[in-house]
């Protein structure tokens, strides 16, 4: 019987790595890795601080394979859950080859930013600066002294003013994070988006719809598990049951809302997406249950899915 061949071969000089995007809350880096993918795989809300989990995608290209690690924005952490974010963060810039901080180029270099350079001190990969939402900056003269002033209190390997929205910049920021990857065959095969379960990317679009639906605090609070999505024949819509958590029974009056109406709009324009996600038929069964302040609860938190992996 013969050998078969290797999975995965390359050329070489082709290149394979991690990268993982940091920075501050609503800078966009969720935006910018569905960006650098192609499609949507980070939810994305004006509201800051809604990422919590890192996010994995993979772009495959004929000369490398980079997988981007989305992470929780860099801020002061603030109970358990906070601090599980944080530990999240730390551990993606210890893990990846190289680093990517997004910084919002509307915002001059201020001390707020002294957080992100602290956290940078420790790092022993290339940074890049991802300068986004350069498209927001009519004068574009003032996008010289900002990149200045990042590259005066970090050595960045380069300095790269993007914008996620409309796509400026962001083909030479893959350029240049590919180059900085070491040199070896791809770690996925070429058709593969991302190493993320499915029901995380379920749990993260219902998550998506609740901030994007609630114009109060309560997405804050809310937290989704989601089954596995269940065949139950070939004419039948596909079933997923999805829960959601809050802490506090008035929190649940609100994402139920006045009969049913707020969790109808929210599981309605979850499906929409699911569907085409899928590509069938979706029938999504959606439950609101009070877990007493699972923010602060070491049990809840791992239950729920937020732990630490190595």
């Amino acid at each position: 019987m013969s050998t078969p061949p290797p999975r995965f071969t390359s050329a070489p000089d082709h290149r394979a790595g991690f990268a993982s995007l940091i920075g501050r809350p609503n800078v966009g880096k969720s935006t910018l890795l569905n960006r650098l993918l192609g499609q949507k795989l980070a939810i994305v809300s004006p509201k800051p601080q809604t990422t919590r989990n890192r996010i994995r995608g993979i772009r495959t290209r004929p000369e490398g394979q980079v997988i981007y690690v989305d992470t929780p924005g860099l801020h002061p952490p603030q109970g358990k859950l906070g601090r599980f974010l944080a530990a999240t963060v730390a551990q993606a810039m210890e893990e990846v080859d190289v680093v990517i901080l997004v910084a919002d180029a509307k915002a001059p270099l201020e001390s707020s930013a002294e957080g992100v350079f602290q956290a940078l001190q420790p790092v022993t990969a290339p940074v890049v600066l991802a300068l986004n939402k350069v498209d927001l900056v009519p004068d574009k003269s003032r996008l010289l002294p900002r990149l200045q002033a990042y590259a005066d209190r970090y050595p960045f390997r380069a300095l790269v003013p993007i914008s996620a929205m409309d796509g400026t910049g962001v083909d030479r920021l893959a350029d240049v994070t590919l180059g900085l990857l070491p040199a070896g065959p791809a770690l996925y095969p070429a058709d593969t988006v991302t190493d993320q379960p499915e029901t995380l990317f379920v749990a993260e679009t219902i998550r998506e719809k609740l901030f994007l639906t609630m114009r109060q605090e309560v997405p804050y609070a809310c937290a989704v598990r989601v089954e596995e999505p269940v065949e139950r024949g070939p004419d039948a819509p596909l079933y997923i049951r999805g829960e959601i958590f809050v802490e506090r029974p008035s929190q649940k009056a609100i994402v139920i809302g006045e009969g049913g109406a707020m969790l109808k709009r929210v599981g309605q324009a979850a499906r929409r997406e699911l569907e085409a996600f899928f590509g069938v038929r979706v029938f999504l069964d959606l439950r609101v249950r009070v877990r007493p302040d699972w923010r602060q609860d070491d049990r809840a938190l791992r239950e729920l899915g937020y732990q630490r992996t190595s």
